[in-house]
């Protein structure tokens, strides 16, 4: 018969064994004299380290990717348990690192949303006004007297600064966006009296600021500093200031703080949940009795102001009897980041501690897998050791068993060598399938030769 004949699984029969193939499937059958316990162990490995059939030369070689050890991977069975009764220690450990690794990745996630936030710390700034007097001078050709000129000096540094360690110390400038000295306008004029400063995205940042003008006369002035907030910061008005009890605050801390005031004084209207019904002091804030909850930050705009600059009064002294007094220091409080954030964010980023950790846990995986290894081979030889036979007999047969996967082989060619095999039911259904489907395979083509369209 033509081809192959077709079961109902859809593999093909193989042909008859050989008589060598047949001789090479009675070698190590019981009955014949057993081998060497160590030889079969070392061809069990190898049968377990052999490469798959059809891999190109050298692929067994190729380095392995690791994969990622897993809390079960770690776990010693019953069976180990009961043979090292001292392992229970290492088991209590491996249950304290669950709990350890519940919560520091609570932690973790408690961080991740301090660094969202922000994060100040208020300290003292103290800002050092100076001034220098000189009676004459002369021009770059050293010609010309120019007459008497004085320069003033702003400048300031954080108190305690050194506390911070290593942290590079942060200029004086950085903690300003602008800076307005107003001299005398009778002594100066309407044009030369102000000196402005604006911070702009080229500008660089300086320790100081001088100012130098001509004259021998004490001269009142006026330093207005105005500082960076980060976030921005709004000046309360002064009747919407009163009745939250804050005068300058970012943004979401106000909102916050009016949202308290609403649910304290349970202003939010309890059948229209999305509107707020105003008391008698929100009503002529907000100059409404009821509005919606999406129209208070547009309302709460036109109430938010710049905040208020820090305003120095100094005095230039050239003459007199505090000439010599040419001296002030102010202090100012503000706010900076707390460096305990650039350490948790050091902390969240730092892969050497999560390296560390890794490298434990692969340790510790690779123990196992020795342990594990040491616990096969201790089956393998207590079982060769209590029935050598019916050890033999088994293990030839889950080697058949690998061996027909790693050769793909289909079915059972010791059933199908006999006979007996041939008469079963299921043969005859595959037949009548294998000629059903050769009729139509010729049908098809003598319709495609006559030019037959179905």
């Amino acid at each position: 018969m033509p081809g192959h004949m077709t079961r109902m699984g859809g593999s093909p029969f193989p042909p008859q064994a050989s008589k060598k193939d047949r001789s090479e499937k009675g070698k190590g059958m019981p009955g014949r004299p057993s081998p060497n316990p160590s030889a079969l162990h070392d061809a069990l490995e190898r049968s377990r380290k052999r490469p798959p059939p059809n891999m190109p030369p050298g692929m067994d070689q190729r380095p392995r990717l690791r994969k990622k050890p897993k809390i079960a991977d770690k776990i010693l069975s019953q069976k180990i348990r009961q043979l090292v009764p001292e392992s229970q220690a290492y088991m209590d450990l491996l249950a304290f690192e669950r709990k350890l690794d519940t919560v520091i990745s609570r932690k973790k996630l408690d961080i991740q949303e301090a660094l969202k936030r922000p994060m100040k710390q208020k300290r003292k700034l103290r800002i050092f006004i100076s001034n220098t007097f000189n009676t004459a001078r002369q021009d770059a050709d050293g010609g010309e007297d120019t007459g008497p000129w004085w320069e003033l000096r702003v400048e300031g540094r954080l108190l305690d600064e050194n506390a911070e360690g290593s942290k590079p110390k942060q200029k004086f400038s950085t903690f300003f966006k602008s800076l307005v000295i107003e001299l005398d306008k009778e002594l100066y004029g309407p044009d030369n009296h102000l000196v402005e400063w604006h911070r702009t995205t080229k500008t660089n940042e300086t320790d100081g600021f001088q100012v130098k003008r001509s004259g021998d006369q004490n001269v009142k002035c006026t330093v207005l500093l105005m500082l960076d907030h980060n976030p921005a910061k709004y000046k309360l008005e002064s009747r919407l200031a009163r009745l939250l009890g804050i005068h300058t605050e970012s943004r979401p801390n106000i909102i916050n703080a009016l949202w308290q005031y609403i649910k304290q004084h349970k202003l939010q209207d309890p059948n229209e949940r999305e509107f707020i019904n105003c008391d008698a002091f929100l009503a002529p804030i907000f100059d409404t009795k009821r509005l919606k909850f999406a129209e208070l930050p547009a309302r709460l705009h036109n109430l938010l102001q710049p905040p208020d600059p820090i305003v120095i009064n100094h005095t230039i002294v050239v003459e007199g009897p505090d000439a010599a007094k040419k001296a002030a220091a102010y202090d100012v409080e503000i706010e900076v980041d707390d460096p305990k954030k650039e350490a948790m964010r050091d902390f969240m980023m730092s892969p050497q501690s999560q390296s560390e950790i890794v490298a434990c846990d692969n340790k510790i995986h690779d123990t196992v897998e020795q342990i594990n290894s040491l616990k096969t081979s201790r089956e393998f030889y207590l079982s060769f050791a209590e029935s050598p036979q019916e050890f033999i007999t088994n293990w030839l047969i889950s080697q058949t068993r690998d061996l027909k996967t790693m050769k793909d082989i289909v079915g059972c060619p010791e059933e199908e060598r006999r006979a007996d095999f041939y008469y079963k039911p299921t043969i005859h259904e595959g037949v009548s399938r294998y000629f059903y489907n050769q009729v139509q395979k010729r049908k098809t083509e003598l319709d495609q030769a006559l030019g037959y369209r179905t």
